[in-house]
C-alpha cells in the first residue's frame, strides 16, 4: 500500500509538471525549442534555437494559478489559465517572417452563476478577425416563472485587435477581449429577451 501511495504520488507531479513544459520544434528549424510557465515570476517563456536559445519571456501576468499550463497545438501551443468557474485559452504561433511568437487565437468560456446565467464560451482569430460566442441567460419569467437557461444564437461578428507577441503580452490583452466579448453578450441577450416578450 505504501509503494501504491508513493506511485500515485510521482506520477500526479509528473502530470502536474508535464502541463508547465512543452517542448518541440516552434521555429521550424528541426531543432526541438522550449516553452513553459515560470510561475516564479508569473510570465510565459519560450527558448529559441533560432534565437541562439535566449529566452522571450511574456510580460507578467498577476492572475496566474497552478492551473495554469502549456499545451501542444498544431504549429504552436497554447496558454491555458482556468479557475473555477471561468477560463481562457491563447493560441501562439511562430512568425517566420518577423522571427517572432504571435498570439493567432483566442477563447474563453464561463460557467455563470448556480443557475448557469452567463455561461457559454467564444473565440476570436487574430487573423482573420472571426468572432464567435455561444452563450446563455436564465430567465426568471419562462417555464410559468420557474425560470428557464435560454440560448442566445450564435453570435457571429468580426473582432479585430492590433497585432500581439509573445514579449508583449500580458494579462490586459485577455481583459479586453472579454470586456468585448461581454458588451456583445449584454447586447444580444438584452435583444433575445425583447423577441420574447
Amino acid at each position: 500500500m505504501k509503494h501504491f501511495f508513493w506511485i500515485v504520488l510521482i506520477v500526479i507531479n509528473f502530470t502536474v509538471s508535464a502541463q508547465h513544459k512543452l517542448e518541440k520544434d516552434i521555429d521550424f528549424d528541426g531543432i526541438i525549442d522550449t516553452v513553459f510557465v515560470d510561475h516564479d515570476n508569473a510570465t510565459i517563456v519560450c527558448v529559441l534555437s533560432s534565437e541562439k536559445f535566449k529566452k522571450i519571456v511574456s510580460k507578467p501576468i498577476e492572475i496566474l494559478n497552478l492551473e495554469s499550463a502549456i499545451k501542444d497545438a498544431r504549429d504552436g501551443f497554447y496558454f491555458e489559465n482556468h479557475w473555477m468557474r471561468a477560463g481562457y485559452s491563447n493560441q501562439f504561433r511562430y512568425d517566420k517572417r518577423l522571427k517572432k511568437i504571435r498570439l493567432i487565437g483566442m477563447s474563453r468560456y464561463e460557467f455563470g452563476n448556480a443557475a448557469n446565467d452567463g455561461s457559454g464560451e467564444s473565440s476570436v482569430n487574430l487573423l482573420t478577425g472571426d468572432y464567435l460566442g455561444d452563450w446563455n441567460y436564465f430567465d426568471l419569467e419562462s417555464n410559468n416563472s420557474e425560470g428557464e437557461l435560454i440560448k442566445i444564437p450564435t453570435i457571429k461578428t468580426k473582432m479585430y485587435f492590433d497585432k500581439i507577441y509573445l514579449d508583449n503580452f500580458e494579462e490586459a490583452v485577455y481583459f479586453n477581449y472579454a470586456e468585448r466579448c461581454s458588451e456583445l453578450y449584454y447586447e444580444h441577450r438584452d435583444k433575445m429577451k425583447n423577441k420574447r416578450k
